[in-house]
């Protein structure tokens, strides 16, 4: 019986530690990258958008994969759907 106690409070420290990084590291990284993967298939034509390089830009066209974007000068461009970093209201 002394042994299955020694063994309980060595890996009570290790469950503890596993549970502090969960709650602190990985389920809000889950639910942020839930969150951004919900706002970018609700994007649609007109939608103002900051790329992560950067740039504001407007899309002109939702395709499957990729969407079209406008960039200030009318210069249209394509770019890849997780690339978009946030929508802008």
């Amino acid at each position: 019986m002394g042994q299955s106690t020694d063994l309980i409070s060595s890996l009570l420290p290790l469950v503890a530690l596993f549970a502090i990084f969960y709650f602190l590291i990985i389920r809000p990284q889950q639910k942020q990258a839930k969150q951004h993967k919900e706002m970018i298939a609700e994007l649609k034509k007109g939608d103002k958008i900051v790329t992560n390089g950067g740039l504001m830009v407007e899309i002109t066209k939702v395709e499957e994969d990729h969407l079209v974007v406008k960039n200030h000068d009318n210069t249209e461009m394509k770019l890849v759907k997780e690339f978009v970093a946030k929508k802008l209201d």
